[in-house]
């Protein structure tokens, strides 16, 4: 999958991401639109880097992954305003 941030960054997510990271992206693309605050859409960031994939421990997070989380904090604030 391609991403392009706000900010005009691109990035392939089979190339720029791990599978781990991938898997986290994922469940981060549903709390998008799930959110009610953008603290719970970092609180699920956080647990899911924690808990990894399957439960598998820690995700180092790539800045990679930084950038793709912070075009989704703008899409997270952007809907919130909107609500």
């Amino acid at each position: 999958m391609i991403i392009t941030t706000q900010s005009g960054q691109t990035f392939d997510t089979e190339k720029d991401l791990t599978a781990p990271e991938r898997h986290i992206l994922q469940k981060l693309f549903l709390w998008e639109s799930m959110a009610s605050s953008l603290e719970e859409f970092r609180e699920k960031k956080q647990t899911a880097l924690i808990k990894g994939w399957n439960n598998s421990g820690p995700v180092p997070e790539s800045q990679a992954l930084r950038d793709i989380v912070r075009h989704l904090e703008a899409k997270v604030r952007l809907r919130l305003k909107r609500d």
